[in-house]
């Protein structure tokens, strides 16, 4: 995270760079014609989950903790963000990107990011049999299968979708602030330390992405996306502030949602000149 902010306050090339390759990545999983199975044993956030996230096979434990905290930092939540998150149930995928809140291994069955639950304890066990046997994967997670319990989430499930369910980042907030109950308001708590930018990128960026009519058409529109976003005063501040000298007290600018114009995000999702723009890599 450091480099990409380094490189964004010069010219910006080895982030390009760094995402370009990235995000190859992440659609060669999404498309790889081979399962895959990702083990998601502990604190899966960021680029963690565009490992995980176009896995075939997505197995979690009681140490999984999963998040996509992208616009605390002035970011989004790339790597696929766009296609996964706006695909989730009820509007949860545009909670978590605009909040950066944190799901465990319950949670993430209920909204699809985790295809198996099994306790960690098996974890070893379970990888060995299917190094073992690879074409019995199916079969073994049926037989390692665990409990994972009751997700926390279910009890906010009708209240994220009336309120993130909303046309603007705007009304969300108007929503959260009428609503007066201890959940609201740590939701605005989350949402105040945040980029205003790029909590409106990532409220563009989860529409666009689930009009998208492929995961590679999603990685397009992100990399122009991160093109742009990691040379601006935000994301380079965010880093300083949290990563960087951890004083976690970012000056984003704009400092307000009402300052964040369309034309500014426009030119953030502007198309690339063609010889700039991001390609999946050659079909296998």
């Amino acid at each position: 995270i450091r480099m990409l902010a380094e490189s964004g306050a010069r010219d910006g090339a080895e982030a390009r760079k760094f995402f370009h390759t990235e995000y190859r990545l992440n659609h060669l999983l999404f498309s790889y014609p081979k399962p895959v199975v990702t083990v998601m044993d502990g604190v899966t956030m960021g680029g963690g989950v565009g490992l995980a996230a176009p896995s075939q096979y997505r197995v979690a434990t009681e140490r999984t903790t999963f998040a996509m905290p992208e616009t605390g930092i002035g970011l989004f939540p790339d790597v696929g963000g766009g296609w996964f998150l706006s695909r989730m149930p009820g509007h949860i995928g545009l909670w978590l990107a605009l909040t950066g809140a944190r799901l465990k291994a319950a949670d993430c069955e209920l909204v699809g990011i985790a295809t198996d639950y099994i306790p960690s304890d098996q974890i070893k066990a379970f990888k060995s049999a299917l190094i073992a046997d690879p074409a019995a994967v199916e079969t073994l997670l049926t037989e390692f299968e665990g409990d994972a319990g009751r997700p926390r989430l279910a009890e906010h499930q009708d209240e994220i979708e009336r309120i993130f369910g909303l046309a603007s980042v705007e009304a969300i907030v108007e929503a959260l602030q009428h609503s007066d109950t201890d959940w609201s308001d740590d939701q605005l708590k989350a949402l105040a330390s945040k980029s205003p930018q790029t909590l409106k990128v990532a409220f563009r960026q989860l529409a666009l992405g689930r009009k998208a009519a492929s995961f590679a058409e999603n990685m397009e529109m992100e990399y122009r996306i991160g093109a742009r976003v990691v040379q601006r005063h935000d994301f380079i501040e965010g880093v300083r502030a949290v990563i960087v000298e951890k004083d976690n007290a970012p000056k984003w600018s704009p400092a307000t949602l009402e300052g964040v114009t369309e034309p500014m995000l426009d030119d953030i999702f502007a198309p690339l000149p063609s010889d700039e723009a991001w390609s999946p890599l050659p079909p296998l």
